[in-house]
């Protein structure tokens, strides 16, 4: 579909079933391929980059069979030591999915195979320097086959130690974690220890703890002081914990509890909760700062508009929620005063450079935008969002889903609407179902 035409919404009003997480659903595809035994993952998100992690995994020699609509069992190869995967010789094709391209050129590059790795135009323009400066620490031998510092990369045998190793910070969080989840590859015995330590500014940590919290479900532990140092203590393997669940996924509640904020709602999202693992659930905090009413239960969360209705800008440090920090910008739009969005320098290694797009289609609906190397100010329109606008979506999922709500004010035009299979392909149906026109 070349473009979708949404035609204005006048309110909000709903529940929606959230998909599975793609950050938890890639870590587990993962965690559950390099662990000893038979896990049964439940809930998995049904998308094109855990499509591309599957496929990797069996290309890897994975044995994966699935059970059910969006059940896997997997059968984990941990079960020699050291581990290997059973095909040591791959050309493995990731798309542009970050949460399995960063994580398999880690775990790889400790796995005594020849892998090539490469993806889709964009995710050759998306840095890797940082991770294989920290990987060739250990001994890894990797190789740039296109431009330093970005993929396409070729991984050759090596001899691997344990020790020390620092990565940056400031770019990407799959960097760090990536070498959490690759480091019992290592091979620290009993006695030694692997330590990680991050230079410059940690971003993104929610999905550091979120990579944590899963490696303990598989048996392994890290510790660490103060998110500068990570320490893995040897002699730990990954064990599969049996089953599974993959929990709803939070940056995609974003959309619909905006939805509930600006539309007047109540608009629920099930499958995440105040007890969920992903720090983009913080969303809905940022959403009650405006003034939004929020409920929060155990495995749902519940947004509403104000009860004077009309949202509030705020100015927000967005490290805790970079992607659901995006919902926000749009959100913009129907806020009374400027709205700030700070340290969000990560959107531009993202799928697009979201900073500079989501400035620019801001504009295109009569919003006021200074783009700044780690911020957005954004001033809403002084009526309605200039209707019939087409925005253009750059193949970026979380654009065409963002810009969705402008329909709350005006009849928009989305351009190219099914990049939204990335994470969510039936999103524009789920949307429709809490529109009322």
């Amino acid at each position: 579909m070349e473009f979708l035409d949404l035609p204005a919404v006048i309110s909000t009003q709903g529940v929606v079933r959230l998909p599975g997480s793609k950050s938890i659903s890639n870590r587990i595809l993962l965690l559950a391929a390099l662990a000893e035994g038979v896990t049964q993952v439940r809930d998995l998100l049904a998308s094109d980059d855990t499509a591309r992690m599957l496929d990797a995994l069996k290309a890897l020699g994975v044995p994966i069979v699935q059970t059910g609509n969006n059940d896997y069992q997997v059968q984990g190869v941990g079960g020699q030591f050291p581990l290997r995967f059973p095909v040591t010789q791959a050309d493995l094709f990731l798309g542009n999915a970050g949460t399995a391209l960063r994580p398999l050129t880690a775990v790889l590059a400790l796995m005594q195979g020849h892998y090539r790795l490469s993806g889709v135009p964009r995710m050759h323009q998306r840095p890797i320097g940082d991770l294989v400066d920290a990987l060739r620490q250990l001994g890894a031998e990797i190789t740039y086959l296109g431009n330093e510092g970005f993929p396409p990369l070729e991984i050759n045998p090596a001899r691997i130690h344990a020790g020390m190793v620092t990565v940056k910070g400031n770019v990407s969080s799959q960097f760090l974690t990536g070498l959490l989840l690759a480091s019992p590859l290592s091979a620290p015995v009993t006695g030694e220890t692997l330590t990680v330590a991050v230079t410059g500014e940690l971003i993104s940590r929610p999905y550091v703890e979120l990579t944590m919290a899963l490696m303990a479900r598989f048996g392994v532990q890290v510790e660490h002081e103060e998110w500068r140092r990570f320490i893995l203590r040897g002699g730990q393997r990954y064990c599969s914990p049996g089953e599974i669940f993959v929990e709803g996924d939070a940056s995609s509640a974003s959309y619909f509890l905006a939805a509930g904020a600006i539309g007047g709602g109540p608009v629920r999202v099930e499958g995440v909760g105040r007890g969920s693992l992903q720090g983009d659930v913080r969303f809905a905090a940022a959403l009650e700062q405006m003034g939004a009413g929020i409920t929060l239960g155990d495995n749902w969360i519940e947004a509403c508009a104000p009860q004077s209705g009309r949202l509030r800008a705020i100015d927000l440090d967005c490290n805790h929620i970079p992607d659901a920090a995006m919902t926000l910008a749009v959100v913009a739009l129907f806020a009374d005063g400027v709205t700030v969005l700070r340290n969000i320098a990560s959107w531009r290694v993202k799928e697009t450079d979201r900073l500079a797009a989501m400035a620019k289609e801001l504009r295109k609906l009569g919003a006021t935008v200074e783009e700044g190397a780690d911020f957005l100010r954004i001033t809403p329109p002084p009526a309605q969002p200039v209707a019939h606008v087409a925005i253009d979506t750059y193949d970026d999922h979380r654009m065409a889903m963002c810009f969705s709500l402008a329909s709350l004010g005006t009849p928009v035009r989305i351009n190219d609407p099914d990049c939204v299979a990335k994470t969510f392909p039936d999103y524009f149906e789920k949307f429709a179902a809490i529109a009322r026109g």
